[in-house]
């Protein structure tokens, strides 16, 4: 043979050779990568070629299928009342990645989760039947705070303390999910709410942390009361009034000029919300102790899941003594979600005990049933112990029905609070932030744990406090889940 055609055959044979091996290497190495790669239109024409699995409230979907008229994809994404439950179901989008509950069960809700399948599946390469996502919300608390926050901006999270069910996620300004399942009409929508100042698309209960204010001095206290440096909720502290902060000639002033804070107890200082005490009360106990308190209710905590990654809420290290009399009062760097402040909540009403919150009660397949149940494994830790848990609900109590919180109260039901009113800007130049975390318990023994954030309102500035904008939500939210 020819030497020159021996060659150009070898060659030849040698970049055939390369191709099978390629070709190989993309089908059996890379082939689910670029299946799973977000921009393989294939993916979406699949993930849309039938209807999607539902996510439920109370036994009915707020989520549904609607059969397109245009394009390749055959279906889209519906929603019921999208607006009142986006803080909870999320989107999905043709457009667009999906959030919230639509993300994370994003395979179980299209089919293509491996526990759907069943042996015939697996041999013909059928797409499962869809399953769907059962939560934990009731739809009469989620109303309540809903229309409670109306236009204003904030944040409210429901917990039944005893179980962990979270049966409220709301956040306002919200959004129609709607809007953004087209790929048709979805970025017109998206840049509207995304250019929007108020930030409908933020999940301002699970993933703004903000400053919680006077609402944390519930975690000093408990704090002082586990240390032992305060026998009772009724012992007398030693605060002076005013009391100024280490190393500084700043006095930690009080809201109320003439509220009796001097010495005052605990259960005194939580009814007027004075500063000089729990200022005071964090510079004794050291930051490392309330950061100790602070991270058994939740704090500083980068992988709570509800199943919904929430924002930590941060209790900060590398204080001075000063930094630390500001952090308890809930200010300086100390920053809470809505949810966190409910867990604190809902831990002391249930004894000292805290139960993983969870809004997913369980996942199903399309036979409805059981593939995972989140109610039998949630978490259960001891925060407090019994005796400090009775001594705060005792003093939350106080503030509810003779102090700053009484526009919680609801006839014939105990209820126990803590209002807050946090600095917001520079020397507080912009309007504060209102809060209100608290309890429930009915006359049967049913209990409910609520926080409230109000971000942004109406009101004028003198008017912001957690008892007038906050503590209403509450009380509606309240209300409805002990009656409704």
């Amino acid at each position: 043979m020819n030497k020159t055609i021996r060659r150009a055959a070898v060659f030849t044979l040698f970049l055939v050779f390369a191709l099978l091996v390629r070709a190989t290497w993309v089908q059996f190495y890379e082939g689910q990568a670029l299946a799973d790669d977000k921009d393989n239109r294939r993916r979406a024409i699949e993930t849309y070629a039938e209807p999607l699995g539902d996510i439920v409230v109370a036994g009915e979907s707020v989520t549904g299928s609607a059969r397109t008229t245009t394009g390749d994809l055959a279906y889209k994404r519906t929603y019921q009342d999208g607006e009142l439950y986006a803080a909870v179901t999320g989107y999905a989008s043709q457009a667009y990645a999906p959030t919230q509950l639509e993300g994370i069960y994003q395979d179980l809700l299209n089919g293509t989760d491996p526990r759907l399948r069943s042996v015939l599946d697996t041999v013909t390469g059928r797409r499962a039947d869809p399953g769907d996502v059962v939560t934990t919300i009731d739809p009469a608390v989620q109303k309540a705070g809903f229309e409670a926050l109306g236009d204003t901006k904030g944040a409210a999270v429901a917990i039944d303390p005893e179980t962990g069910k979270i049966l409220g996620v709301v956040s306002t300004p919200s959004y129609d999910p709607s809007s953004l399942t087209d790929a048709n009409t979805a970025g017109k929508a998206w840049k509207r709410l995304t250019g929007d100042a108020d930030k409908p698309l933020t999940n301002r209960a699970l993933r703004q942390p903000l400053p919680p204010g006077s609402t944390f001095k519930l975690v000093v206290a408990a704090a002082a009361l586990e240390d032992g440096l305060y026998g009772s909720v009724d012992e007398a502290t030693d605060s002076p009034d005013p009391y100024t902060l280490p190393g500084t000639v700043t006095p930690l002033s009080n809201e109320n000029p003439n509220a009796p804070c001097e010495n005052a107890t605990i259960r005194t200082a939580l009814r007027y919300s004075c500063n000089n005490v729990f200022g005071k009360m964090a510079v004794d106990l050291g930051q490392d102790e309330v950061r100790a308190m602070a991270e058994k209710f939740g704090f500083n905590d980068e992988t709570q899941d509800v199943p919904v990654r929430a924002y930590p809420s941060v209790y900060p290290k590398g204080m001075d003594e000063a930094q630390t009399g500001l952090s308890g009062i809930g200010q300086f760097d100390v920053t809470a979600t809505p949810l966190q402040m409910a867990m604190v909540s809902a831990a002391i009403a249930n004894d000292g005990k805290l139960v993983s919150p969870h809004m997913v009660s369980r996942t199903t397949d399309a036979g409805g049933d059981v593939l995972q149940d989140y109610d039998k494994g949630a978490d259960t830790q001891r925060i407090v112990s019994s005796s400090t848990a009775g001594q705060l609900r005792s003093a939350m109590r106080t503030v509810v029905e003779e102090g700053t919180g009484s526009n919680a109260r609801i006839d014939g039901v105990t209820v126990g609070g803590k209002t807050g009113t946090a600095q917001h800007g520079e020397n507080n130049s912009k309007t504060p932030y209102a809060w209100f975390t608290s309890y429930a318990e009915s006359s049967t023994g049913q209990e409910v744990a609520v926080a409230v954030m109000v971000e942004q309102s109406d009101a004028a500035r003198s008017e912001v406090s957690g008892n007038g904008l906050a503590a209403p939500v509450a009380k509606a939210m309240m209300e409805a889940a002990l009656t409704g």
